[in-house]
């Protein structure tokens, strides 16, 4: 089992595919005010988490509040899939533009207990594709991510690293 200890004053980017257990490993290790969930902003926006149509406005939001909590010099976690570079630049971007350091923490999980996980989540009705393709991204970035501008990668591939 891995442990590891983050800096006083970072923005932690949780990294993997849909049902990983990124909010499950949030609730246990952090504050609920420093965990801001991409879920949790569309909810905001649409009054249904799950409402892919208003990603871009929830994120918009998420980044906004994520600026004001790091000029607050306050921890910062995001809590959405972030396996694309596209959706963890503007991160690294606003960790730079607050001097804290990014941190990416991932949950990098076999995709069939992605899958049994989502099937146990009736409000995540999407096909094993989106999970799949979700973790290529993953895999894909990994080697990445420091040039990507992480100072820590933490990286978790087993339930017991997680737990």
């Amino acid at each position: 089992m891995t442990a590891f200890t983050l800096p006083e004053l970072c923005l932690v980017v949780l990294i993997g595919a849909s049902g990983s257990g990124k909010s499950t490993f949030a609730r246990k290790h952090f504050k609920a005010t420093e965990v801001l969930s991409s879920d949790f902003f569309r909810g905001l926006v649409s009054d249904d988490e799950n409402d892919q149509t208003v990603s871009k406005d929830a994120f918009e939001a998420l980044h906004f509040v994520a600026g004001k909590r790091l000029a607050a010099a306050k921890l910062t976690v995001v809590d959405a899939t972030n396996v694309q570079p596209e959706a963890r630049k503007p991160l690294v971007a606003l960790a730079r533009a607050h001097d804290v350091l990014p941190v990416a923490v991932v949950i990098d999980l076999n995709e069939q207990l992605c899958h049994a996980r989502n099937r146990g989540r009736p409000e995540r009705d999407f096909g094993p594709h989106v999970v799949r393709r979700q973790s290529q991204q993953l895999r894909r970035s990994l080697r990445g991510l420091q040039r990507e501008g992480f100072r820590y990668t933490h990286v978790m591939s087993s339930p017991d690293e997680v737990e």
